[in-house]
């Protein structure tokens, strides 16, 4: 079975994770700020907080940003559901702004339609969630402007797209928004195992999200309120949670992140390699947008068609049955049973709707070779013919 996607690790990964392990930290140690220090020199941000995962790095950046009960934050139904999840944690309400068809992203059209009627009745969202999907930036500009009429924070959900770039400035640089959110999950594009950083400009949002990861202790004099009883000491100042990050994952993400741009640049020439051989089948194929370059964490093809919902399942088990390891992302969020019980129903989002009837995952990654995703296009051939 050739794999959606598949992590790529090398001696030099093995080894950092070896010397990791042999040495005097495991948790807490030198690793952890040297990654951050990475994704800060890869991203352009000034500060970068590593957690866990990428959802505890949503949950801790939506605290930091004051979500909470009574809120309203709304992101894309496209995606993992660890994008909404985040505000539900807080206590927050969750809506969903539909996608653009072309781009699978949050549409900025949407957006100001659903902002303007919110206005109206007085129920606009505290902080907006943009999903970069497969690694395509969204229109962070059109996002932004909008942000600013309207008075909400924007939080980046970037987990796919480490080392992307918009209008010439990398994805994570937070030039259009307060905080970015980046995932190293084995599919993504650099991994620590598990793992995720929130990424931001703003010192005091960089603070609080490193408070909150580690049970809301410091050590911080300036931040106690408290006299020093000894070397000790230490307060606890925020209710927060134990989302830190691992020594031997920061090894290992330290190591991953000097190959970046050899891991993007592989994923883009596989994509245009799709793009030139799938070009004769009767599937849509990812936008390409000038001014923004994709990671292409994900390489997704879209079945065409008006009636096309029962020809969609077969396509997708005749390709598992070929040994083409395709998947599909995702399914609308508001269609899982906890958002129906909210009150979510289908066709809440009709573009999401149309995505989810049509899209397959096809695979992608850094170590795929030119004969497996020959088998692919052969495999796509043979079914849609």
């Amino acid at each position: 079975m050739i794999p959606y996607g598949r992590q790529a690790i090398d001696a030099e990964d093995v080894e950092a994770v070896i010397a990791t392990l042999t040495s005097d930290f495991l948790t807490q140690g030198p690793q952890v700020p040297g990654f951050e220090r990475a994704v800060c020199e890869a991203t352009g941000a000034g500060h970068a907080v590593a957690v866990n995962s990428a959802t505890s790095a949503l949950h801790i950046a939506c605290l930091a940003l004051g979500v909470g009960p009574g809120d309203l934050v709304w992101t894309s139904p496209i995606s993992f559901a660890a994008s909404a999840n985040c505000a539900r944690y807080c206590g927050a309400d969750v809506d969903f702004v539909d996608i653009d068809r072309e781009s699978f992203n949050m549409s900025p059209a949407a957006l100001e339609e659903k902002l303007e009627a919110a206005a109206r009745i007085g129920r606009l969202p505290k902080l907006v969630i943009p999903v970069h999907l497969c690694g395509l930036p969204c229109e962070m500009e059109a996002i932004a402007a909008l942000a600013k009429r309207y008075g909400f924070k924007i939080l980046e959900d970037a987990s796919h797209a480490i080392g992307a770039r918009y209008r010439d400035m990398p994805v994570g640089a937070c030039a259009h928004s307060d905080i970015a959110v980046f995932s190293f999950h084995p599919v993504k594009i650099v991994t620590t195992g598990e793992g995720g950083v929130a990424a931001t400009k703003d010192p005091e949002l960089a603070r609080r999200m490193g408070l909150l990861r580690s049970h809301g202790i410091t050590r911080d004099p300036a931040e106690m309120e408290g006299e020093l009883d000894g070397p000790w000491y230490y307060e606890q100042v925020a209710l927060g949670l134990n989302y830190r990050m691992t020594e031997i994952q920061a090894a290992l993400g330290l190591s991953q992140m000097r190959r970046l741009d050899q891991f993007v640049a592989r994923r883009n020439a596989l994509a245009e390699r799709y793009d030139e051989r799938l070009s004769g089948l009767p599937l849509d194929l990812p936008e390409r947008p000038a001014g923004v370059r994709s990671s292409f964490h994900l390489y997704v093809v879209r079945l065409r068609g008006e009636s096309v919902r029962d020809f969609h399942r077969q396509v997708f088990e005749a390709l598992r049955e070929r040994g083409i390891g395709v998947n599909l992302h995702y399914i609308p969020i508001y269609r899982h049973p906890y958002y129906r019980d909210l009150g979510f129903r289908p066709g809440h989002c009709p573009e999401a709707e149309r995505y989810y009837e049509r899209a397959i995952s096809i695979p992608l990654y850094h170590g795929m070779t030119e004969d497996q995703q020959d088998r692919v296009v052969t495999a796509l051939g043979e079914v849609l013919s």
